[in-house]
C-alpha cells in the first residue's frame, strides 16, 4: 500500500497563504493620451509643430478632397508650399 509522503498544512496556515495569493494589486493609472493631430500632407519633421492652413480652393491630397475654407493640419514645409501656391490663404 502507497503512503503519501506530503504533510498536510494546518487550517489556520492554509487560510493565511490563501489570503496572500488573494491579494491583488492595483494597476497603475495610465497616463491621458491625448490622440494625436491629423496631419494631412507629408509627415512632421522630428520637433516640428503642425501648422494650421486654410484652405482658399479645393484641394485634394493623399486621395481625399478638401473644399475651399477647409482648415487641416499640415507640417511647416507643406504650409510653406500650399501658400506659395496659392492654395491656401496667407492669413
Amino acid at each position: 500500500m502507497a503512503t503519501n509522503s506530503t504533510t498536510k498544512k494546518p487550517a489556520a496556515d492554509a487560510a493565511a497563504a490563501e489570503s496572500a495569493e488573494a491579494v491583488t494589486e492595483t494597476a497603475p493609472a495610465r497616463p491621458s493620451h491625448k490622440p494625436a493631430p491629423e496631419v494631412v500632407g507629408p509627415a512632421l519633421a522630428v520637433g516640428a509643430e503642425p501648422i494650421a492652413v486654410t484652405l482658399a480652393h479645393h484641394h485634394t491630397i493623399d486621395g481625399t478632397g478638401y473644399p475651399p475654407g477647409a482648415k487641416i493640419l499640415v507640417s511647416p514645409d507643406y504650409a510653406h508650399r500650399l501658400r506659395a501656391q496659392g492654395y491656401a490663404t496667407q492669413a
